[in-house]
């Protein structure tokens, strides 16, 4: 993997296509060496974010013996005397005369001097009220640290928070967890012929971008506020410029849409090299989106920031999204770079010849397969909008019906589990 970056100002004109995979790894290795600092969350707040630091558990889990049934806990042969009732939720006195017994209910602590526990629904009573039965030969009661013994790691920093590990933590008696700050994000959407409201006339195009980057950039578990979505900023250098510094103020990225090119009116590599920013990566061989980029600027505290230059063809965008943000969102959370699932081609896929080929498909989860979709233009919205993510065909290749290809999913919602 080559590390080298180059300042904008040296790379006026873009240099060969990074590859594919190779730009991805590139990214993850620029957001994990500038990695967000920890900070604590309460659980009902740390959803979405990463773990900053193992998951241990405080004490053994559980804790105490617990009742896996409702029944009764018994010292020695029957029948059994009845002393006494044990609910969840409250400490069990002793049982220190054999043949005795206390009805115990699921989840209460069975009693020290307990034998076996024997269920309600195969015990009966006998005429003097003594109870009787026979107990199963499996203990029906859970150990004190069955789950997990006090200090366990449960789970490695870098694995996203969701509801299961929100839960699990709570369990394990945390209040709080340690978590990486999410990465504070902004919007910058570029050229004069978009239109924000109403439909498309005169010349001009709808911005399809700026109401849907931020949705797609919160599923991945970044903070994008209302003010921090800024356009359509003026086609001139110095509206670009200003525009950046003040977004990059406050923000760890800068998204931008369009003026990834070097027509007469884009402006992000000039604006760029002003600021002094050097590039991780800049363009990709990749069909869709190719002229994608991701610059880092560091100030003079130390201070990292991106900017990802997103093409301002719709699908395009998102292609960028998927191929250079996901990567370095997920090392500026300290997550492991993201391992891409496989499915098998239901129809062919042709390749884009030297470059890779990020395919619109829709996942049949139960089969296994991924299914081509139509309308994939790279300024179209209406293959996207019915797709699960992106089949990988390879440079110099093309996908064949029956193959296995990698798949790039499209971003979930915060604490959804991946397919």
């Amino acid at each position: 993997m080559r590390t080298e970056t180059a300042s904008a100002a040296d790379q006026a004109v873009a240099p060969p296509p990074a590859d594919w995979e190779e730009a991805r790894s590139r990214v993850y290795a620029a957001g994990l060496a500038a990695a967000l600092p920890a900070v604590e969350r309460p659980l009902a707040e740390a959803d979405g974010h990463t773990l900053a630091e193992a998951l241990t558990t405080r004490t053994d889990l559980p804790a105490f013996p617990t009742s896996s049934v409702d029944g009764w806990a018994l010292r020695g042969d029957g029948p059994w005397r009845v002393v006494g009732r044990v609910l969840a939720g409250a400490a069990a006195a002793p049982l220190t005369e054999d043949g005795t017994t206390v009805e115990i209910a699921t989840g209460a602590m069975v009693p020290e001097g307990a034998s076996a526990v024997l269920r309600v629904e195969e015990s009966t009573r006998t005429a003097d009220g003594l109870v009787d039965g026979v107990p199963r030969t499996v203990p029906e009661w859970r150990r004190p640290g069955e789950e997990a013994s006090a200090g366990e790691e449960l789970l490695p920093a870098g694995t996203p928070v969701d509801p299961a590990v929100i839960g699990l933590a709570a369990a394990c008696g945390h209040d709080t967890l340690r978590v990486r700050r999410q990465p504070a994000v902004a919007l910058l959407v570029f050229g004069d012929e978009l239109l924000t409201a109403g439909p498309p006339a005169a010349g001009r195009v709808r911005d399809a971008l700026g109401p849907s980057v931020p949705a797609w950039l919160r599923r991945y578990g970044c903070q994008v506020r209302p003010a921090d979505v800024v356009g359509p900023v003026e086609d001139t250098l110095p509206a670009h410029v200003a525009a950046l510094r003040s977004a990059l103020a406050d923000a760890d990225l800068v998204c931008t849409t369009g003026g990834t090119m070097h027509g007469p009116v884009d402006h992000l590599h000039p604006a760029l090299a002003e600021l002094g920013a050097d590039y991780v990566v800049n363009t990709v061989a990749v069909r869709p989106g190719f002229p994608m980029l991701l610059a880092r600027l560091v100030d003079t505290h130390g201070r990292v920031r991106f900017v990802a230059g997103l093409p301002g063809n719709p699908q395009s965008a998102v292609v960028a999204l998927v191929s250079l943000v996901a990567p370095l969102l997920a090392g500026l959370a300290g997550r492991p770079m993201p391992v891409l699932p496989y499915a098998t081609l239901a129809e062919p896929v042709p390749g884009r010849g030297d470059h890779t080929h990020l395919a619109l498909v829709r996942l049949d989860r139960f089969a296994g397969t991924a299914h081509p979709l139509r309308h994939v233009g790279s300024a179209m919205l209406r293959g996207l909008a019915g797709a699960d993510g992106f089949a990988v065909i390879r440079p110099d290749t093309d996908g064949a019906a029956g193959d296995r290809v990698p798949v790039v999913p499209l971003p979930l919602l915060p604490g959804e589990r991946a397919w």
